[in-house]
């Protein structure tokens, strides 16, 4: 952010700062080997795309951001708004502009230092001069809002409301006030704004009035960045009894999208609408049309092959599913079949592991958890990778088969 920011972000964190965890080697292989001779082994990723794209960008936002290249930094992040990029790079690039303000005042509630009322209001206060001095770009409004969101959810925290603090709900919902007051400015100068579109969406959980128009705005949004998968697992949850739907809505608002993107995705406007609702509630799960998820479930696969979608989706059968198991006789029936798809997810399509993804897969895909060690995290993941291949291809390695990943495709050697 501006010099005074990062200064304070810097003064708050010190004392705490860990040296930065050394990413798995883009040439290391794991090696697992069961009680007979047969090995599995398969290369880890060093970093997947997906990550490295977005590193790229949150250190753009940031480095533009701190110097106070504000208008550099909003003719980017329009380039990039505009391309219809797979990566949301735009909302990758306000992240990292409005990070130092929102990390410190994450880690002044947190407890981590002492602070005062006036450091808390300092960052956001320099962020809307910023946005003062620039009253007609949207881009530079974009990044103040969503700064105000990630505040009301510091704010908010992870505590039950009715224990919540009168301090911290009230500027919770001042804080999304605000940014429901700044984006419909936004909206005005730039309709056709995918990430100014996303981030309306954003302020829908924690901004709730009388007239919540969910599938409206994330139907919109969907329409203008349907290449970004994100954005139809998000109205999938929404969607759900809990906050704003129905199971029916549910239903029919996966089957709109579907249609609507078919030229795209094929039937996996359906599954993604579904991904993340199913593995969150149980009766969802028991009501979905599971051949037709499985259909999008290959369609996907077929237009986007790369390995990061792929060990998303594996691991995503592989563990968030198999880990609700139990809990729910027709879902887990719903359940086994989506699992059983890890098979040739991973026999057909899997060519290297990618750690991060299977830990978030452990963890149910959960955008709200804290991480404090990047490397502990993504070993978890890596373990739970090797646990769920190893019962794959648990009768190779029995009868003394190594099994490779290759980019060509799996080899098998009897030893």
């Amino acid at each position: 952010m501006v010099r005074s920011i990062g200064s304070l972000f810097a003064r708050l964190t010190t004392s705490n700062r860990q040296p930065e965890p050394q990413p798995f080697a883009a040439t290391s292989v794991s090696r697992v080997e069961d009680d007979a001779s047969g090995k599995l082994n398969i290369p880890i990723a060093n970093m997947n795309e997906e990550e490295q794209i977005g590193h790229r960008a949150i250190e753009r936002g940031r480095h533009l951001a701190r110097q106070g290249f504000w208008s550099q930094l909003s003719s980017e992040m329009r380039a990039t708004d505009k391309a219809g990029e797979t990566y949301p790079l735009t909302e990758l690039l306000a992240f990292g502009a409005r990070s130092d303000v929102v990390l410190a005042v994450e880690h002044a509630l947190s407890g981590g230092a002492e602070i005062a009322d006036y450091d808390l209001l300092c960052g956001i206060s320099e962020l809307e001069g910023e946005m003062n001095d620039h009253p007609d770009d949207p881009m530079i409004g974009l990044v103040v809002a969503r700064a105000h969101i990630d505040l009301a959810w510091a704010w908010r925290g992870n505590v039950p409301e009715a224990k919540l603090p009168k301090l911290h709900l009230s500027r919770c919902t001042a804080h999304f006030d605000r940014a429901a007051a700044i984006l419909k400015k936004c909206r005005e100068q730039a309709s056709n704004s995918p990430a100014i579109a996303a981030a309306d969406c954003a302020l829908l959980a924690g901004h709730r009035t009388d007239e919540v128009r969910t599938g409206y705005k994330f139907e919109k949004l969907i329409e203008l960045d349907p290449y970004n998968h994100r954005h139809m697992r998000a109205l999938g949850t929404h969607l759900l009894p809990r906050w704003f739907g129905s199971y029916e809505t549910l239903e029919n608002l996966a089957l709109r999208v579907a249609a609507s993107t078919q030229a795209i995705w094929g039937a996996g406007g359906y599954t993604w609408v579904q991904f993340d609702a199913i593995a969150h509630d149980d009766e969802a799960c028991a009501r979905v049309d599971v051949e037709y998820f499985l259909d999008g479930l290959r369609d996907i696969v077929t237009r986007r092959p790369n390995q990061d979608m792929i060990n998303l989706l594996a691991a995503y059968c592989a563990i968030t599913l198999k880990n609700q198991m139990g809990r729910h006789a027709e879902a887990d029936e719903v359940r086994q079949q989506i699992c059983d798809a890890a098979d040739w997810l991973i026999r057909d399509h899997l060519t290297e592991l990618h750690p991060l993804i299977w830990a978030h897969a452990a963890n149910g895909f959960d955008d709200s958890l804290r991480i404090n060690s990047a490397e502990r995290f993504a070993a978890g993941g890596h373990r739970d990778a090797l646990r769920a291949i190893g019962n794959l291809f648990r009768d190779e390695l029995l009868s003394g088969t190594s099994v490779t990943f290759t980019p060509s495709g799996l080899q098998f050697k009897n030893n």
